[in-house]
């Protein structure tokens, strides 16, 4: 029984010297795309995650068929305990992590009949909210050298200049906090529900503002990561995919999963030397000035 207990125990901290990347989301469509490139470029695993247990194992077989060998695990990324659970997993197997590829979201189709204040409740809750919660719980277990990679939208942008001057104002401070990024995002829920938010300076698109707060979110992390562990250079940036032929996206988009996943793999694999892009948005590998 000894013998066992010390062959986990060396085996765990084997697993701890190997880097590892995850991407939420990565069942289908970019995030399936992203798995791909980091499995050929990554020098470490690779961990697929998807909310369904099925279609997740499918994704892999899928890349074990063309060669490649990502691992699975299960991520739903609105229930906390299912984060809680993937954090615990990657600490036990890798001491932490290197990279983190936020990926998983939704969105409503245009002609989609679904009433306007609950498309704003449930897109927030799983663009930003749950977005936000898997980066409390794994930005602790992130090692240094670490990237962190929200994939957000141009429609932010949109969504951005469609915000009254007031809310823009507040949207581009330096000073503002997680928390006031937190109130704001339920007051756009909570004014839609009231049919408030138009009146109160708000765009028509639930989608837009979820991953506008993605990309205000992505720049707080990235200024509170320089305050408290400047010198582990970990990087934090949102960027944009493009237009992509997706399910969310449709099949007449101009660009390839392929195409949607250079960005994305291009911040997850940013030197260990580098110190920007560091809190931008980033689209075709440019920074978006906004």
């Amino acid at each position: 029984m000894y013998n066992l207990k010390v062959s986990r125990a060396s085996h765990s901290a084997m697993k701890s010297g190997i880097r590892v990347a995850l991407v939420t989301g990565g069942n289908k469509g970019i995030g399936l795309a992203i798995v791909r490139d980091l499995c050929r470029l990554f020098s470490g695993e690779v961990v697929l995650t998807a909310r369904d247990v099925a279609r997740g194992q499918a994704a892999v077989q899928q890349l074990q068929a063309e060669g490649l060998s990502p691992r699975f695990h299960q991520l739903d990324i609105d229930d906390p305990q299912s984060i809680r659970t993937l954090r615990d997993f990657l600490l036990k197997e890798y001491g932490g992590l290197d990279v983190l590829v936020n990926n998983a979201g939704i969105a409503f189709k245009v002609a989609d009949p679904t009433p306007f204040h609950i498309q704003a409740e449930v897109t927030m809750k799983t663009n930003f909210f749950g977005t936000r919660d898997v980066c409390t719980e794994l930005l602790p277990l992130i090692k240094p050298q670490g990237r962190v990679v929200n994939i957000s939208s141009l429609q932010c942008l949109r969504a951005f200049e469609n915000c009254s001057e007031d809310l823009q104002e507040k949207f581009r401070s330096e000073t503002l906090t997680e928390g006031d990024l937190v109130d704001l995002m339920k007051k756009f829920v909570e004014d839609t529900k009231n049919e408030v938010h138009e009146r109160e300076g708000w765009p028509n698109s639930p989608y837009g503002v979820s991953k506008l707060g993605v990309t205000v979110l992505s720049r707080i992390l990235a200024r509170r990561l320089d305050e408290k562990r400047k010198a582990d250079r970990i990087l934090v940036n949102a960027c944009c995919p493009g237009p992509v032929q997706t399910d969310m996206d449709g099949k007449y988009s101009i660009r390839t999963v392929e195409e949607g996943a250079e960005t994305p793999v291009y911040l997850a694999l940013l030197p260990p030397d580098a110190t920007e892009p560091q809190g931008q948005l980033v689209h075709d590998k440019v920074v978006q000035n906004w």
